[in-house]
């Protein structure tokens, strides 16, 4: 059983079909015709599918090529937000723990789940890598204004 509508519409056509006409051969036919309407739905539902992808990279190329900071720059505002949490959880976050410990402080300290931004951020440094390897092709890239 579908639980989506168009399957579920189309299994409840080939019910009737087999129903309505006792005759394999027409019923063939029949289903033939009906398995048909549905390919074509299912193409037609991958092609505005596809188009749509499409215009998002229309989209994404377009704000990467942008010079304003507000319009290509989230991916280093990402950058800076990974890379400041990175450096508060990994020398910060020690450092003022050993402080207050050298002071006489006793008490917990909270901790932070850095599950989420590890993941982006390295992400992000394996795309910087290939930034990288632009750069030592010296490959030609405009600054962000």
């Amino acid at each position: 059983m579908a639980f989506d509508p168009l399957s579920a519409l189309f299994d409840l056509g080939k019910t009737a079909i087999e129903k309505i006409w006792p005759d394999p051969t027409k019923r063939a036919h029949e289903l033939r015709l009906l398995e048909e309407l549905k390919q074509k739905g299912e193409l037609a539902e991958l092609n505005a599918h596809v188009q749509l992808l499409q215009g998002q990279m229309t989209i994404n190329m377009e704000e990467a090529k942008h010079k304003s900071v507000f319009v290509a720059g989230w991916r280093p505002f990402v950058g800076w937000v990974g890379g400041f949490s990175l450096a508060y959880v990994s020398i910060l976050e020690p450092l003022m723990r050993f402080v207050a410990a050298m002071m006489g402080y006793a008490g917990e300290f909270p901790i932070i789940d850095t599950t989420l931004n590890m993941q982006v951020l390295m992400g992000m440094l394996g795309i910087a890598g290939m930034r990288s390897f632009d750069k030592k092709q010296k490959t030609q890239t405009d600054n962000i204004s």
